[in-house]
């Protein structure tokens, strides 16, 4: 086989497939993480929704109306 200019024998053909299967190996890997880290956000998220419901009911619907809206500033961190 000729790749370049260059003839290439079964050992170099082999190497190239490796990288290959290796950088296929390697995108499959980052997608899991990928997902793995959107999945605890949603997660981290809907726990923290929960448990400010908690409060929320635990003080009372009378007081429920003077909760604070949340704030226009600019987001910190991954969950504003």
């Amino acid at each position: 086989m000729t790749l370049f200019g260059t003839t290439l024998d079964g050992v170099q053909i082999a190497s190239l497939a490796g990288l290959l299967a290796a950088l296929v190996y390697w995108m499959f890997v980052l997608r899991g993480e990928q997902n793995a880290l959107t999945a605890f956000r949603k997660w981290e998220a809907d726990r923290k929704a929960r448990r400010e419901a908690e409060i929320a009911a635990e003080q009372g619907e009378g007081q429920a109306e003077t909760l604070q809206p949340p704030s226009t500033g600019p987001k910190r961190g991954p969950w504003g």
